[in-house]
């Protein structure tokens, strides 16, 4: 576990605040399905990575076929299917592909939910072929710990009426999942991710670093599993 990750985990402990899912979920009712993103995962090839249409039949397909309303994308995966894009350097020595967030797949609309109180830090139609698309980053303070949460690829719909420094309550509903001509050209789906700093940045923060900058990330990048907390048995 990186700094992070530890330096999160210790101020969550030491705190009664409330959690909420950041995504509507009944453990009773619902099943998550682990999608790997990975080199090993031959299924997924770099060809339908590269097709937005391809790509959301293939993951529509998954969760239909296991019958889960969720799909899961890991923290920490090394993520080559990424290479051919230009965003993530494609032909550089080493191009970004280490996942710094969970990626939680479902159908456009999917309500999005503040996982913690807070306030609102920033948030950018980063509308760019490959990006977050809309994006909100939420600011939370947990026993003298200040962090951030990151919501990525959302609806345009999202972003009306926000304001900086706008308060937002655990469970409350923030936005919803874009569809791909709003989102970045992705099939529907949130990326969530923590960071301790944001580096001066505004609306927008990196989701994936090169391989060889993964420990400096760790310093800064916390596992978004410490919120989540989505159990083993919740998956398929």
């Amino acid at each position: 576990m990186g700094k992070a990750s530890v330096t999160l985990a210790a101020h969550l402990a030491m705190a009664e605040v409330p959690v909420s899912v950041v995504v509507d979920f009944d453990s009773g009712n619902d099943k998550l399905l682990r999608v790997d993103f990975t080199d090993a995962n031959k299924e997924l090839t770099p060809e339908i990575v590269d097709d937005v249409e391809a790509f959301n039949i293939w993951v529509t397909t998954r969760l239909t076929d296991t019958g889960c309303r969720y799909g899961i994308g890991g923290y920490l995966e090394n993520r080559t299917v990424y290479s051919r894009k230009q965003l993530f350097g494609s032909g550089e020595d080493e191009p970004r592909s280490l996942h710094l967030g969970v990626d939680i797949w479902a159908d456009a609309g999917t309500v999005v939910r503040a996982a913690l109180d807070g306030t609102v830090h920033s948030f950018k139609d980063n509308n760019q072929h490959g990006d977050y698309g809309p994006t909100i980053i939420l600011q939370h303070h947990v026993n003298g710990l200040t962090f951030y949460s990151l919501y990525g690829h959302l609806n345009r719909a999202s972003l009306q009426h926000l304001q900086v420094g706008q308060q937002v309550h655990a469970g409350q509903k923030i936005a919803e999942f874009g569809t791909a001509d709003e989102n970045g050209n992705w099939p529907p789906h949130l990326h969530f991710q923590l960071m301790l700093d944001m580096q001066g940045k505004e609306g927008d923060y990196p989701g994936v670093c090169k391989s060889s900058q993964k420990a400096e990330y760790l310093e800064i990048i916390a596992d978004p599993n410490l919120l989540l907390n989505f159990l083993p048995e919740d998956y398929k």
